[in-house]
């Protein structure tokens, strides 16, 4: 089982990474098929963003998830920041960020990922969080102020932000929507018959509505939602996700194949074909998203830069039709 050091522990005691799974049997791992499979990183752009990363003691979801494409995207200096700290307040089935009581928030954190976005020079940033339930406004102020710090740091960044669903939260998403990201993304993770197993502590309609919302409050930004496949789920679910997410106005969709981080973790149950991917791709942009983004290896903020550009020519493209 994979262990990470916690401050509030004794000197050199380690504490469980996922303790709420630790009581789990062990799940059958599927073998990967050729399709699925990438290189270790090992390049000198991926070792540069590396110690940027280290140097300004932030934390990204490339390595806390175990991102497949963290090789690639490192090396083009392309990293997802996750700020808040690396312990989430909640347990999914599917994630391997740590579980646990998190840390008091770094009042510096924000202008720490202002100074490395500027180091690296970054067109394009995303921001991303670990589920803060602990907090009132659920994290909201804090990416408020990264989004500020960010604009001061690198004025010519576009950001976008991958948020929780601030559930329970009254006012936390009109202060986000209120500080004008780019884009707006708020994962579904799955379809609404896996949320007791894959995603307790969420709920479907709410996710729904959240990003609903943000367009009633501000149509400019773009909004965006991600989910994986791979976990059960029948292939008509996933086009009623499609149009309940249309229904919302959502921009921007992608699927991405499912891999379990763990044994402890919610098993594959099957591996989708890249026939497959690209058929979710063609429905999606005939529903009406201007992006749609299907592949085995695609993940929310993969290619997030060259896909914000993508963004902006289909909408334009659409105003002028």
């Amino acid at each position: 089982m994979v262990t990470i050091l916690d401050a509030r522990s004794p000197a050199g005691a380690a504490r469980p990474r996922h303790p709420e799974k630790a009581h789990r049997p062990d799940t059958a791992v599927l073998p990967k098929p050729d399709w699925i499979r990438v290189k270790a990183p090992v390049s000198a752009g991926y070792q540069e963003t590396r110690e940027i990363v280290k140097s300004n003691r932030l934390v990204t979801v490339c390595e806390e998830a175990g991102c497949p494409n963290i090789g690639g995207c490192w090396e083009k200096k392309h990293a997802t920041f996750m700020i808040m700290g690396g312990i989430c307040t909640r347990a999914c089935a599917f994630c391997n960020v740590a579980t646990g009581l998190p840390h008091a928030l770094d009042k510096d954190e924000p202008a720490s990922v202002g100074r490395a976005v500027a180091s690296m020079g970054l067109s394009h940033v995303v921001i991303t969080s670990v589920d803060r339930d602990d907090l009132a406004d659920g994290g909201a102020q804090h990416f408020v102020e990264t989004i500020e710090a960010i604009r001061t740091a690198a004025p010519g960044t576009t950001i976008e932000i991958l948020t929780p669903d601030f559930l329970r939260k009254p006012g936390a998403l009109e202060k986000v929507v209120a500080a004008r990201p780019d884009v707006f993304n708020h994962n579904l993770e799955t379809v609404p018959s896996n949320y007791l197993t894959v995603r307790p502590g969420a709920r479907y309609f709410h996710s729904i509505r959240l990003l609903q919302r943000v367009k009633e409050l501000d149509p400019t930004i773009f909004t965006k939602s991600g989910i994986m496949v791979g976990l059960g789920e029948e292939r008509n679910e996933v086009l009623q996700l499609m149009d309940d997410l249309r229904s919302a106005d959502v921009d921007f969709m992608t699927i991405g194949q499912y891999l379990q981080p763990t044994r402890k973790h919610h098993p594959v149950i099957r591996y989708v074909t890249p026939e497959e991917f690209k058929s979710f791709e063609t429905v999606g942009l005939t529903k009406g998203f201007l992006v749609v983004a299907s592949s085995p290896l695609t993940r929310s903020s993969h290619h997030a830069g060259e896909d914000f550009e993508r963004l902006k020519a289909a909408r334009l493209a659409k105003v002028a039709a």
